[in-house]
This record gives structure tokens, sequence and C-alpha cells, in this order.
């Protein structure tokens, strides 16, 4: 037999799981076995299952792509390793939680309506990412998307999370059973809201009815997630075996020690005490997110853009120059917090946590991957915060090199002239426009002319358009660094 961490003998600093896991049932489905949700939900409930030994499990479901990977988490008994690195201390655990998963191209369609149907199943969750969600740039649902076209001429075969989810409510209706929770927790602002909003558009194009039934029977809770969760590495696998004393996990993860999760307490079908492992159950989650996606994804993202500009691979690599921290600093202090809500919150402190989290040295995460699909984060990351700032006419001049970065970086050439694989789903329309203007000023209003990331009110604000045109400029000028340096002197 293979030694994989389910039947190996393990290290004794290695953490297993304490409940047994055979007691556990599929009451909760995933959509998207992505490192994130291994590292966060999957290990909440994990933690919970060793607390309590509740027969809460989870049944994970890969729509798009990851075949091999459910291959291989079923080889070790749907087991999987999380190393948490911190600065000064790393701990090993492994993630029990999993009792079962299921792949359309392994397992068929009709399988995985059935398991989404069943009446035991009682929240569907997702991480999925911004472009899963099929929403246009009014929030609702993109019926011009590929997927959703497919999904509503074919309902039965779907391909879309969106599409699947709708047919298994559609069934569940039908055969009289209760529908679940649909649970995103998927870095969108709203994305309880926005999750909604593209079901009940799907439900509407194919039975007014169906749709009615989801709007008065179905929740759809909002939720703030958070954790630093680099993407795997060949050296990151590596450490892995090393630490799990020569064995292989293809599933593993590693993630910084830090995790938090906000949830509004909206189930229809019960839910697990997530509050019992650290989840904070709450009325209203939009502040907690407006908080995170302004103060660390906005942050994180004017680090990636600059940061690969200026030649850092990694986040911490741009944090310990001590202009970008400064100015990262700035943007969360000076721009980000005058728009926020949330209460009960030392958000100087929040600031000064995030910055020493962004420096952690055993955490290689990757500029190119934060800069990942901006096209789809910088509305609720940064471009919110500025329309708020020219309300009031304020100063937004470190969320303008942010965005200035980035469209600095989708030109796809960096500083020496080298290629950038820039991973966007607008990526190609993105590099016609820098392509066609070239590396001058001119780009900007044309890319602010893209109505699918800029509204047309702020694309057309001239206070706006100059302050991005001089942002822009600094970054032509003077480089990414001698940007990021100038906008310091100026604060």
């Amino acid at each position: 037999m293979q030694q994989t961490i389910a039947n190996a003998t393990l290290p004794d600093a290695v953490k297993r799981p304490s409940f047994d896991r055979s007691q556990l049932k599929p009451k909760w489905v995933h959509l998207g076995f992505g490192a994130f949700h291994r590292a966060h939900q999957g290990l909440f409930m994990s933690d919970l299952a060793n607390q309590q030994h509740t027969d809460w499990g989870l049944c994970e479901i890969s729509l798009i792509g990851g075949e091999e990977q459910i291959k291989k988490l079923r080889a070790q008994e749907h087991c999987y390793t999380v190393v948490e690195k911190g600065a000064h201390e790393t701990q090993v655990r492994i993630s029990g939680s999993v009792c079962e998963s299921l792949h359309p191209a392994l397992d068929g369609i009709e399988t995985i309506l059935n398991k989404l149907a069943n009446p035991e199943v009682a929240i569907v969750s997702m991480t999925i990412t911004e472009k899963g969600y099929c929403a246009d740039a009014s929030g609702h649902l993109d019926q011009q998307n590929p997927s959703i076209a497919h999904d509503l001429a074919t309902p039965e075969q779907p391909k879309s999370a969106i599409g699947y989810i709708v047919q298994a409510l559609k069934m569940r209706k039908d055969a009289g059973v209760k529908p679940f929770t649909v649970l995103s927790c998927d870095n969108i602002q709203g994305n309880g809201e926005v999750v909604a909003q593209v079901v009940l558009d799907y439900a509407k194009v194919l039975d007014g009815e169906l749709a009615t039934w989801i709007e008065k029977n179905v929740t759809f809770p909002c939720t703030m997630v958070d954790r630093i969760v680099p993407a795997m590495t060949t050296d990151s696998y590596q450490q892995v075996t090393e630490l799990l004393g020569g064995v292989t996990d293809p599933c593993s993860i590693v993630c910084e020690p830090f995790r938090q999760w906000v949830v509004e307490d909206r189930f229809v079908a019960g839910r697990p005490e997530w509050e019992k492992v650290g989840a904070q159950l709450v009325e209203d989650v939009v502040p907690f997110e407006e908080m995170k996606l302004r103060m660390l994804n906005g942050s994180h993202s004017f680090l990636a853009y600059l940061g690969y500009l200026g030649g850092y691979e990694t986040i911490a690599q741009s944090v310990a120059n001590d202009d970008y921290r400064q100015a990262a600093k700035a943007l969360m202090l000076k721009e980000q917090v005058p728009t926020l809500s949330v209460q009960g919150v030392d958000l100087n402190a929040y600031a000064d946590s995030l910055l020493e989290r962004f420096a952690n040295p055993n955490l290689h995460h990757r500029t190119w991957q934060i800069a990942m699909d901006g096209s789809q984060k910088l509305p609720q990351r940064m471009l919110k915060s500025v329309q708020f700032h020219l309300a009031k006419g304020q100063d937004f001049s470190c969320l303008a090199l942010a965005i200035a970065g980035w469209m600095r970086y989708v030109s796809g050439v960096d500083e020496k002239d080298q290629p950038i694989e820039v991973a966007d789903p607008m990526a190609a329309e993105l590099r016609a426009i820098c392509d066609k203007a070239g590396l001058n000023v001119a780009v900007v209003s044309r890319l602010l002319g893209v109505e699918a990331i800029f509204p047309k009110e702020l694309a057309a604000n001239k206070t706006f358009i100059s302050a991005i045109e001089l942002a822009y400029q600094s970054v032509l000028e003077l480089g990414a660094k001698g940007a990021v340096a100038q906008l310091v002197k100026s604060l």
C-alpha cells in the first residue's frame, strides 16, 4: 500500500484528527477545492470536529479543472496537510473534515446534482473567485457569459456553479425538500448579495415560480474571510514532505497562522457551531468586509503591482522597502479608513498587524499571484474609496498610484522590457489597449473607458483623470520604486 498521510506513521509534532472520521456525514457541500478553502473553511470544520466530535462533514466538488487533485485527495482518504508558518514558529496539522469528493469528469453531472439535491445537505458554499459568479458590471447575471448561455439552454447539464445551484434547488423544490443555504466565501463585497442576485436572475429566466420560491426560502449569508495562503511551489511541496517525515501530500497547503471568518448568521437548515473555534457570527458582515477588502486587499494590490514592477517577487520583499511600507500604511490609514463604518475595531492596530503579516519572511506570497484578476478586484478594493474622496474633495494620491501601477502592469511588459504574464479574464483586451496607446500617458483615458471596470461617471471625472495621469507619468519617468518614494515624500 502506498504511504499517504492517512496511513503513514508521521512525526510526533504533526497534529492529526482526534475524532472518528467514519461518523462524518457530507452535510456541507463546497464548490471549489482550492488552496484558500483548504486553509480556511476546511480547517475550521476539522477544528470543530476535534473539539465537539460533530458529524458535520464536507463534500468537496471541483467543477472546473482540479480533476487530478480530486483523485489525489481520494487516494489519501480525503485528508490533507495544513502548514501554518509564522515568522518564528511552524505548525503542521492534518485536516480531516472532508469525507467525500466529486468531479463532473469523474462522477458525472447527474451525480453532483443528486448530491446537491440530497435532503441531508444543509449548506452549499463556494470559493470560485470573482469571475465564477458570472456577473456583469451592474451586478446582474451576465447572460452572454458562455457557461451561462450554455446552462440556460441546457439547465439539466450545467457547467457553471450558478447553473448547478439553481438546478439543484429546482430538484429540491420539485421533490418537496426544503432548500440549502448558499454561502459565498469569496473576497467579494456583499458576496451573499452578489450570489443571490445572479441566482435569482438565472432562475427568473428559466422559471418565475422557481425564482419566487428561492427568494422566499433560500438564504444567502454574507461572509468575510481572511488568511494569507500563497500558491504552492515545488519548494513548498518539498518543505511539506520534509515536515511529514518523507511522506508526500499533493493536496497540502502552506499559510500564515492568522485566520478570520465573519459570518452573517442566516441559515435555513442549520449550521455547525463555527463560533466555538473562532468564527464571528454577526448580524451585519458588510462593515468587516469593507475593512478587509479596502485595508488588506487594497494595500495588497498596491504592493503587488508596484512591487512586481519594482522587481520584488514577494509581498514580504515589497514591504521590506521602507517607502513601500510607509505608502501601504498611508493608503490604509489616510485613504481607506475614512471610508469605513466598522465599529469596535482599533484600525491603527489592524493596519500595523497587516503590515506585520505581509512582512512574514516564511510566506513566499508572490506579487504576481496577488496581481491576478485585477480587472475584477479594482472596483471593490479601490474605486469605491476613490469615489468617496472625490465627493468630499479629499486627496487619494496613494490609491491613484495603485491604479496607475495596475495600468502599467497590464501593459504586459515590465520596466526591464521583459514580458509579464498578466493573469486576468480581460488580459487580451487590456493588452490591446496598451499596445495601441503605447507606454505613455495617453493610455490612461483609454483604460478608463473600459466600462466593465470603471463606472462612466468616474471615468469622466476630470479630477480623477488628472490624478491617474499624474501618477502614471511618475511611474513612467521614475519607475515604480521612484514613484513610491516620491509619493512618500509628498505625504
